[in-house]
């Protein structure tokens, strides 16, 4: 056997190892997790009406567990989504590494025996008097309402942008969803093979899963090399913040991988408009404005609450969440702060972290034991820290898992395995393998 032959034998020997200790620790966790999850229904014979607007991951999540714990409970779902988007996996779709039916299923299948399902959106929310409109006219009353409606991707705040672009003339955009997730696949490809000039960026709004524009710059940036392209390229990184991510030392951690890597960046500059057709991309900075001519550009949309929640009473009214109309919601219990009969989980609440689907696994158990905790008379004490995970890809391969909570105070699931700054092969696995299962089960109120 060569040196070659020995090393390469000793790293399947590594990898198969650490697969198996992955699948291990993932198992125990999971065990866990349903362990915990093995709530005994509450004594009391409780029918009250609780009604969930929205069908998302937080939306399901919250109807599984209240099955769980209220038997007797009216539980109604309102959603006029037929199809389930598998929100994370967009990116990996946006890269090449997974088709676009790889994040689509059906709303039907996660929906627990017992909850009724309203194929219809929520148009009007009248907390006063306990009960919301549906797009036809129809009107729902509750005795507790849980507000998981997501986020609206506020397209139309960039002047001349145009989703039907998407996949055309060097316009790419992961959020649109599963087809347009292809479609930016197939216009960053293409740059990767030939090179010219990359902008990428995020929005100055707060965002679902910040770490998703980073994500794609360093893909490309990997695309460009294995296309020995990337000496033809010149990519760039326009923030509206001041920082690269919110966490203090995951930022100069980012910033110095994009500095090792020729990524440069721009701080405090926001994209304002483009002109699809001269491909060219406006951004205002305190200094003024400035125009760039891109071969590619990644486009990440303004985000605000959807209509249903910022034309009803339920939105902060002042600070730093009121402009985009997140719900006023209590950041440890996400009950709503004027209305204590209102909870809002996953994207749409108003809290300072949170909205990534590993969030709404740490969400909706805390939220959903206050509300139990309401119609049997036993408060709880239950508290959301602001727990958030971001498995940040670096290269294609390699990524790190960075979690952390509202004091920005990094967390390690893994202890001694995976360590949160490190770009690691597991951690790769983790998100492209093992995260999926883990996502579909919390779905089911499994974990």
């Amino acid at each position: 056997m060569t040196n070659g032959d020995t090393a390469m034998h000793r790293f399947d020997s590594d990898r198969r190892k650490t697969l198996a200790r992955l699948a291990a620790i993932g198992a125990a966790a999971l065990a866990a997790d349903a362990a915990r999850a093995q709530v005994a229904p509450v004594a009391a014979d409780s029918r009250a009406r609780i009604v969930i607007v929205g069908a998302g991951a937080a939306g399901l999540a919250s109807a599984s567990h209240l099955r769980r714990r209220l038997p007797q409970a009216s539980i109604t779902l309102i959603d006029a989504r037929r199809d389930h988007y598998y929100q994370p996996g967009f990116t990996l779709v946006g890269a090449g590494i997974k088709p676009a039916h790889y994040v689509i299923s059906t709303t039907r299948e996660y929906i627990p025996q017992g909850v009724d399902w309203i194929e219809e959106a929520a148009a009007e929310i009248d907390p006063e008097a306990r009960h919301l409109v549906t797009s036809s006219g129809r009107k729902v009353g509750y005795d507790f309402l849980i507000v998981a409606c997501g986020l609206e991707l506020n397209y139309g705040a960039i002047e001349g942008m145009d989703t039907a672009w998407i996949g055309r003339d060097g316009v790419g955009s992961v959020y649109q969803g599963p087809q347009a997730a292809a479609a930016t696949w197939q216009a960053m490809s293409a740059f990767a093979e030939r090179g010219g000039v990359g902008l990428f960026g995020r929005p100055h709004t707060d965002m679902k899963c910040a770490g998703a524009p980073l994500k794609y710059t360093f893909i490309t940036d990997d695309r460009l090399r294995r296309a020995g392209s990337r000496s033809k390229a010149e990519l760039h990184y326009l923030a509206p913040q001041k920082a690269l991510f919110s966490v203090p030392i995951v930022s100069e951690k980012v910033r110095m991988l994009f500095q090792d890597r020729g990524i440069r960046t721009h701080y405090e500059h926001q994209l304002v408009s483009l002109d699809l057709g001269r491909r060219l991309a406006t951004y205002r900075s305190p200094a003024g404005t400035t125009e760039l001519q891109y071969d590619f550009i990644h486009v990440v949309p303004p985000m605000r609450a959807p209509e249903v929640v910022r034309y009803s009473p339920l939105p902060w009214q002042d600070g730093p969440f009121a402009r985009e109309s997140w719900m006023e919601v209590d950041r440890e219990t996400l009950r709503h702060k004027r209305y204590a009969n209102v909870f809002g989980v996953g994207d749409i609440a108003g809290v300072p972290k949170g909205k990534t689907a590993a969030s709404v696994k740490w969400q909706v158990p805390v939220a959903m034991d206050h509300l139990v905790g309401d119609i049997t008379g036993k408060p709880s004490a239950e508290k959301y820290n602001g727990y958030t995970s971001c498995p940040l890809i670096t290269r294609l391969g390699r990524a790190m898992l960075i979690e952390f909570d509202y004091q920005d105070n990094l967390y390690q699931s893994f202890p001694g395995f995976i360590a949160p700054l490190e770009e690691l092969w597991v951690s790769w696995v983790m998100k492209t393998m093992a995260l999926k299962p883990t996502y579909l089960s919390m779905l089911r109120g499994r974990t």
